[in-house]
């Protein structure tokens, strides 16, 4: 027999598979793969058939029998290809096995014995070291991501061929190093927030989004800005840290998306609004990742958020509440991470132009409530910025000077961001838009006057929910973060209040989504009035 340690994907998780190989007599060959392989498991035959042919290690002419172990959980994926053959090798007895002790192995075989990048390398490497194996042995090209994890080792490969000469003696096996792959997700991005004119409530609004990692959505006429606004959202981003790179990358790991190393860039995902349910919050079979996982630690940007399907926005309520995703299936549940900032776009109506004072809306009242109704209460409940971003005059788009540039704001938010991660240590939160109930408690003070405010317009907002109220609170403690202060005071609390002022979609007039300008924070009101010209 020939046992070797390979892994599966449920999720973005991996769990231990065994490989178990027995080459017995029989008066035909006979080659069987059992425990629930998937087809792509089955067709392995061929692609291992041909690799060990390429390497003069042709199959036995005899009966081989495969088992993956456990027998009860579906197999799925190319990865068994490579531990697979080399079981087979060694219960043929022609390869030692001591060299593979304590080593999991994964890799697609290609026809010609050369080995394929797989997915859930990473995940792999986490699983190898929470089962207290010494390392991995995978394709080079997955390597690199997988050696990104502390306290073990990784070997990479070429081809079957290197493989088998170093397990031989003829060699060594290619140790990966931390680093040595590609940190990039993307093309450098070369928008600034300096490129926006004017705007300045908008793009205060967008500071104190990132500063405090809270959803955001921006209603006005189509052209204004607002998708141009959103874009720039990730110039203005701190970086990744090391865990949160780490949880990024398994995610991208998990769909075969993560480059040679580290994710080292927030996501930013901008689905079109056709996205199916499962697309946008994940699922299948097996189960994926979605767009709200993809942007994980990053942002999720909806461009013209009421022309997505109902039921499909609606399905956002609980990953916005637990940052996170639980799918479940019959044999049980999968949780998928989901904690983004969520940025979204809409006009006021159909046409756009509802209470714009630009053009006449042409939009029938029918048709604005079933718009409206796009968007539910307990949606937008959970959306802490809600702002209105006007059509400002050509004079103004013209002859403004440029805004602030990012660096400027970014540093902003890197303070703040820093003052947060300081007080909520103790509670295993990075923002003040996760803060738990028992951490809003214990952080977020506030003076007798603020309390006195936040009773006043509890009680003249009659739809100011519970949830509300405690967004409210939050968005109060990023401002007072932004503005260097301990304690929260009635003129943050109406400040906090002013950016969640939209109530439905159907205002007549932009007064109606904000309740009154906001005042910037101390750090950025002279900054955001400098880049305003309205």
């Amino acid at each position: 027999m020939g046992t070797l340690l390979s892994c599966a994907l449920l999720g973005i998780d991996a769990y231990p598979i065994t490989v178990e190989v027995v080459i017995s007599g029989g008066n035909l060959p006979c080659y069987q793969v059992v425990g629930l392989p998937a087809a792509s498991v089955r067709e392995g035959t061929a692609r291992i058939r041909s690799a060990l042919d390429h390497v003069a290690q042709p199959l036995p002419r005899k009966k081989v029998t495969v088992n993956l172990a456990p027998a009860d959980r579906r197999k799925d994926g190319a990865a068994f290809d490579l531990p697979i053959a080399l079981a087979v090798l060694i219960a043929d007895g022609v390869l030692d096995p001591a060299p593979l002790d304590g080593l999991l192995l994964m890799g697609e075989l290609g026809l010609d014995g050369g080995l394929r990048p797989v997915r859930g390398a990473l995940a792999a490497a986490l699983l190898a070291r929470q089962l207290g194996k010494r390392g991995l042995l995978l394709p080079a090209e997955s390597a690199p991501e997988a050696a990104e994890v502390e306290d073990i080792e990784v070997y990479g490969a070429a081809d079957l061929g290197e493989l088998l000469a170093a397990l031989r003696g003829e060699g060594e096996l290619r140790r990966v190093l931390p680093g040595s792959g590609a940190a990039a997700l993307t093309s450098p991005c070369t928008a600034d927030m300096s490129d926006v004119r004017g705007q300045a409530s908008a793009r205060l609004a967008l500071e104190v989004a990132v500063a405090g990692g809270h959803n955001i959505l921006m209603v006005g006429a189509p052209g204004i800005g607002k998708t141009m606004l959103a874009r720039r959202i990730p110039t203005i981003l701190p970086e990744l840290a090391r865990d949160e790179a780490l949880e990024t990358t398994k995610v991208y790991s998990s769909l075969g998306l993560a480059p040679r190393g580290l994710v080292r860039e927030r996501p930013f995902r901008a689905p079109h609004h056709t996205i199916s349910t499962p697309g946008l919050i994940g699922g299948g079979s097996p189960p994926r990742a979605g767009e709200v996982s993809l942007a994980h630690n990053g942002v999720l940007f909806l461009d013209e958020l009421p022309e997505f399907n109902r039921a499909t926005i609606e399905a956002l309520r609980q990953p916005l509440e637990d940052r996170a995703v639980t799918i479940g299936r019959a044999t049980g549940s999968i949780r998928l991470p989901a904690s983004v900032l969520l940025a979204a776009s809409a006009n006021p109506c159909p046409c756009g132009w509802l209470g714009t004072g630009q053009r006449e809306c042409t939009c029938s009242a029918g048709a604005i409530e079933r718009y409206r109704h796009k968007l539910s209460g307990p949606l937008l409940d959970r959306i802490d910025l809600q702002v209105f971003v006007p059509q400002l005059p050509l004079s103004a788009l013209r002859e403004s000077p440029p805004g602030e540039s990012s660096s400027a704001v970014r540093a902003r938010v890197e303070q703040a961001r820093a003052v947060q991660r300081r007080r909520l240590a103790r509670f295993g939160v990075r923002t003040n838009a996760e803060m738990p109930p028992p951490a809003l408690r214990a952080t977020c003070r506030l003076t007798e006057r603020a309390e006195r405010e936040l009773e006043r317009l509890a009680r003249v907002r009659g739809t100011l929910t519970g949830r509300g109220v405690d967004r409210l609170i939050k968005v109060a403690r990023t401002l007072a973060d932004l503005d260097g202060a301990s304690d929260i005071d009635a003129d943050t609390i109406r400040e906090a209040a002013g950016f969640r002022a939209l109530d439905s979609l159907s205002a007549v007039h932009p007064s109606a989504f904000l309740g009154g300008s906001p005042k910037p924070p101390a750090a950025a009101g002279k900054a955001a009035a400098a880049g305003s010209s309205s």
